[in-house]
């Protein structure tokens, strides 16, 4: 993401990413929505198969924008009670 590879800006911070599954490759893999803030924070938003739909809609792209706008705005605390509670998952790299 931070060089650049991304397969289509959506506005307020949400960026397509092509993902290949083994054996079909990125254009009949997944599609997957990351909220990116270059810095120190990146979510998954949203994913899905090519093969089960082609996109999200205008109405859904709106109420995502609206939600990353909330989690990206989050300060330190305000992210570790989010987790606390299970309003959101931390997802870890695997070293």
């Amino acid at each position: 993401m931070c060089a650049g590879l991304i397969d289509a800006n959506l506005g307020g911070q949400i960026f397509k990413k092509r993902v290949g599954i083994a054996g079909r490759g990125k254009s009949a893999g997944l599609r997957v929505l990351l909220a990116f803030q270059v810095g120190d924070r990146a979510c998954f938003v949203f994913g899905f198969a090519k093969n089960e739909r082609a996109d999200v809609s205008d109405l859904e792209l709106l109420s995502l924008k609206r939600l990353v706008a909330e989690f990206l705005g989050y300060d330190d605390e305000e992210l570790a009670q989010a987790l606390h509670v299970g309003k959101l998952y931390e997802v870890k790299k695997h070293e």
